[in-house]
């Protein structure tokens, strides 16, 4: 007699697992592209000189990706909460709790991050291209609440990098020790 925990009834569910909505696929996968870039941008660019050139560039496109990134997470929060989401495999609550968790942090994450990018873009003189085009800014030139909304901003990404790693790290305990096949949930 096999129990929904046993390892064979876990395979047999995870062979017939639903999946997510494409759109929703699709919109994990290019928002995982996005952030994993935004980082590699984010931190290189903040290592270079004062007056580069490139700097400045680097700035921009961090800028317009992020909030291209923050659109989709936005889009992908309805998306979510007009699609069905296939249930969890069966896993300890302990497990489950964990899970929601760490997705739910992820998303406060993908909201806070961009805000607080944009904000401390806001208390400068040079505001927020979005793909070229000038946005509002809600500030003024403020040397003070800039470093405060981008400390915000940077803290927060130390925070996603863990969340993210917390999130595959689950993702992949599943897959190769639990063989539950939840990542058939996700791929492509």
């Amino acid at each position: 007699m096999t129990t929904a925990h046993s390892p064979n009834a876990k395979r047999a569910l995870g062979a017939r697992a639903p999946r997510y909505a494409g759109s929703l696929i699709a919109l994990h996968w290019l928002i995982a592209l996005g952030i994993i870039g935004l980082l590699a941008v984010g931190f290189y660019m903040v290592g270079l000189p004062k007056g580069l050139p490139v700097k400045a560039t680097l700035i921009n496109l961090h800028k317009s990706l992020g909030l291209t990134v923050f659109l989709l997470v936005l889009l992908r929060i309805v998306a979510r909460a007009a699609l069905h989401r296939p249930p969890l495999p069966p896993m300890p609550p302990w497990q489950r709790a964990a899970a929601r968790t760490t997705q739910g942090l992820l998303y406060v994450g993908m909201v806070v991050m961009p805000l607080a990018g944009y904000l401390g873009s806001s208390f400068n003189r040079y505001g927020t291209r979005f793909w070229g085009i000038p946005l509002p800014q809600w500030g003024w030139d403020d040397a003070h609440l800039r470093e405060l909304f981008f400390g915000i901003h940077e803290a927060v990404a130390f925070v996603v990098i863990a969340l993210i790693v917390l999130h595959v790290a689950g993702a992949l305990k599943h897959q190769w020790l639990d063989r539950d096949n939840l990542l058939a949930r996700m791929l492509p």
